[in-house]
């Protein structure tokens, strides 16, 4: 089988010679191709480029910001329902982890030791081991595990500025950016979400709005983090939004995502298996899609795309 190996040499959980011998496992298997990833969205555009030169499987070794990039390379070629040729259109995907955080790895049930999930993956090939999965869409833009509007994009954000600027992602950092957010700069004042469903009235004085496709959210290392604990890639999609935000409230919904419940109460918003959810800000808030800040919005429509995408397992 033709094949594309998509390589991010930044990625934090891998090295040059674990990077070598999963290149070389890949090539005694597969008619591989392999390229390294050299700025923003060059990985969506050499997988768009794969997926019209009629590649089987694409893969990529690298974090939930290279595998989101390759994600939408590939369906902006063969979307989903307008597929034809080769295997359906479309190639199939396999993701290697090799970020910090590897949400959408973990959501699959793939090794998070990327060596590991390298054997499991040419295991799953001759096997016939695949699985079509559901993915959101955002605007013109898919995720793969979560989208989010407000808090949790704003400290996405600051992430990524300090990640610029050459520190390196940990769970520490992440939890210090949040703290000192929540603290010193995010409006905790004037909510300013408002959630628009078909059919539905409207619901506002929202503070965030947390989407996912899967389960868990994020994580705080080895420890899952569940905003969604219902959310998976063959329903809809899910929210988990606040009406108040104050600091024991957060606290409490963080404790609460730290089990296996998710977080519950009487300014707690949780939606399941929803096909379209319709947000509207009264200012512009922060939106991040598979924890990759993207902007600034005043209005984002989320849609569920069943069987968007075929991944090797």
């Amino acid at each position: 089988m033709r094949a594309l190996l998509i390589v991010n040499p930044y990625a934090t959980s891998t090295t040059p010679v674990r990077r070598e011998v999963i290149t070389h496992a890949l090539a005694s298997e597969l008619d591989l191709d392999v390229v390294q990833t050299r700025y923003r969205g060059h990985a969506a555009h050499v997988a768009e480029g794969a997926a019209r030169e009629g590649f089987g499987l694409v893969l990529t070794l690298g974090g939930d910001g290279t595998v989101n990039e390759v994600v939408n390379g590939i369906l902006r070629a063969r979307p989903p329902g307008a597929r034809d040729g080769t295997q359906d259109g479309a190639p199939l995907f396999a993701a290697l982890p090799g970020g910090n955080a590897n949400v959408f790895v973990r959501a699959l049930g793939l090794p998070v030791d990327p060596v590991d999930a390298t054997g499991q993956i040419l295991r799953a090939l001759p096997a016939g081991r695949t699985r079509s999965i559901g993915l959101g869409l955002a605007g013109n833009r898919y995720f793969c595990f979560n989208a989010g509007l407000g808090f949790d994009a704003e400290v996405v954000r600051v992430v990524e500025g300090l990640r610029a600027r050459g520190r390196g992602a940990s769970a520490a950092m992440y939890v210090w950016t949040a703290v000192r957010q929540f603290l010193t700069v995010t409006d905790r004042r004037e909510p300013a979400l408002t959630l628009e469903r078909d059919g539905q009235p409207a619901m506002d004085g929202l503070y965030l709005g947390i989407v996912s496709n899967a389960a868990p959210w994020t994580y705080l290392g080895q420890r899952p983090v569940n905003a969604s604990p219902g959310a998976g890639f063959d329903t809809g999609l899910d929210l988990f939004a606040m009406r108040k935000f104050g600091a024991l409230r957060v606290l409490n919904a963080v404790r609460q995502m730290l089990g296996d419940r998710g977080p519950a109460g009487r300014h707690v918003v949780s939606l399941h298996d929803q096909d379209a959810l319709s947000f509207r800000a009264a200012r512009p808030v922060a939106f991040q899609v598979d924890g990759e800040y993207v902007g600034e919005r005043e209005h984002v429509m989320l849609r569920s795309i069943p069987n968007a995408l075929r991944v090797l397992v």
